[in-house]
């Protein structure tokens, strides 16, 4: 595996390469890379899929070479492919960028049936005490409907993750059994991780998901985790030491996630 070179924010920058019990600490999201990196087209992985799980249990993300969609659930971390099919990944795989934490639900609620993605958001946010915070869901029930994506692996030279989306795979699944989990992320992050919400789905027989686009419940149960520290992972390779990570990607960011 590469080297990484391990930083933390936490209202100020701490390092916790020395203490790697502290990454690991409850009510923390770790980090591999940034999302301005992987907008810019920084697909090579650059740590293991199997340190993830020293990081986290539940999380998000993708693979080398963008080779699909990342779902970390209890433990255990799944590709979505191009396809749209579901499998577990042996811990020699790499990633250019994951978001996982070790999920400790603080608050549960179930949802009204026929709740989509802007009422589930507009639900968070009046029921959590900060948008300064962060947040991990886990969202399990019965679907009516389920709208993600994933796209297919990338061949060099890479093309900035704006472009790749536009021959995404999109799959709209109808009456379904399954779990989203993801992050929340304030404002302030912009250009590390992705500000709002980035969710994905996998559902009950771990064999379909994806990136998520839409949804409607049917019925279902929130869990929320606020997390009040970041860890982040950031590559020491020559292609992150080169890139141009100055250029302000928002617009960008927006097409990718819708």
């Amino acid at each position: 595996m590469k080297k990484l070179l391990i930083g933390a924010l936490f209202l100020a920058t701490i390092l916790c390469g020395s203490n790697p019990a502290f990454c690991a600490e409850r009510d923390t999201l770790a980090q591999v890379a940034t999302i301005d990196a992987l907008l810019g087209g920084l697909y090579d992985g650059v740590a293991t899929v199997g340190s993830l799980k020293d990081l986290g249990d539940l999380g998000v993300g993708t693979f080398d070479a963008l080779d699909g969609e990342m779902v970390v659930l209890d433990g255990r971390i799944y590709r979505v492919a191009s396809d749209g099919r579901a499998s577990v990944v042996p811990d020699g795989e790499t990633t250019p960028f994951a978001a996982v934490t070790f999920f400790h639900p603080d608050r549960e609620m179930e949802l009204p049936a026929g709740t989509d993605l802007k009422s589930f958001q507009a639900l968070v946010e009046s029921s959590v005490p900060s948008s300064n915070l962060f947040y991990a869901f886990r969202l399990e029930g019965r679907f009516r409907t389920v709208r993600t994506r994933s796209v297919p692996r990338q061949e060099k030279p890479y093309r900035p993750l704006v472009e790749v989306v536009k021959n995404q795979s999109v799959f709209d699944f109808r009456d379904v059994e399954g779990t989203v989990v993801g992050f929340y992320c304030p404002p302030f992050v912009k250009g590390i991780n992705v500000p709002g919400y980035h969710l994905h789905f996998l559902t009950a027989d771990r064999t379909a998901g994806g990136h998520v686009l839409g949804f409607t419940i049917g019925k279902a149960t929130l869990k929320i985790d606020t997390l009040s520290r970041f860890v982040l992972q950031l590559p020491e390779t020559k292609a992150f030491a080169g890139a141009d990570l100055r250029q302000d990607r928002k617009e960008e960011l927006e097409r990718v996630e819708k």
